[in-house]
């Protein structure tokens, strides 16, 4: 698993390949290719040609990241950013089909382009429905990432207890045995 994942929709996902806000974790398009195939629906998704790809891949990260902290914050969406998520969401998606042995398997003419389909329209679909109320920002002091909290009173804290919640107990701890 190249990529942190398990921010309970993919669009949140996709938002964490901006690490910490500054580390940039699709800088290429074998890293975005590499994305779609953990992500998307994809045995194997061919790394495409430099090129708009990668620009495509950040733009929509940054419309979406825009879009969702607009409606978290309740509304006026930036014009440019919805405009960008849209157009990506128009994209054509990819198509199943039963293969001869009974797996279901994908097909697009474009993986990357449909797997940006995916992401803007998991994107559209969340800003747009009550589950945005449960969207959180992880409390993890050099994390940041926004997480669905499915806890049953809605209180979650960090993106993960493995990572953020086990740094965030054991410095709590350390600190309680300094004083």
């Amino acid at each position: 698993m190249r990529f942190r994942e398990g921010a309970g929709r993919m669009c949140l996902d996709y938002l964490r390949t901006l690490r910490h806000g500054t580390v940039e974790e699709l800088p290429d398009a074998a890293a975005v290719a590499a994305w779609a195939e953990q992500f998307g629906p994809f045995d194997t998704v061919p790394v495409p040609s430099e090129g708009g790809r990668v620009e495509d891949a950040q733009r929509l990260r940054e419309s979406i990241r825009a879009l969702i902290d607009s409606a978290r914050q309740g509304g006026g969406w930036p014009a440019s950013a919805r405009y960008a998520v849209n157009a990506a969401a128009a994209l054509p998606p990819p198509c199943p089909a039963l293969a001869a042995d009974g797996r279901l398997v994908w097909h697009a003419d474009d993986p990357i382009g449909a797997t940006l389909s995916l992401i803007a329209r998991d994107a559209l679909d969340l800003t747009s429905s009550p589950l945005l109320a449960r969207v959180r920002q992880c409390a993890g002091a050099d994390c940041g990432a926004l997480f669905v909290d499915t806890s049953r009173p809605g209180v979650r804290r960090w993106c993960s207890m493995n990572t953020c919640g086990n740094r965030a107990k054991k410095e709590a701890m350390k600190a309680r045995h300094v004083d």
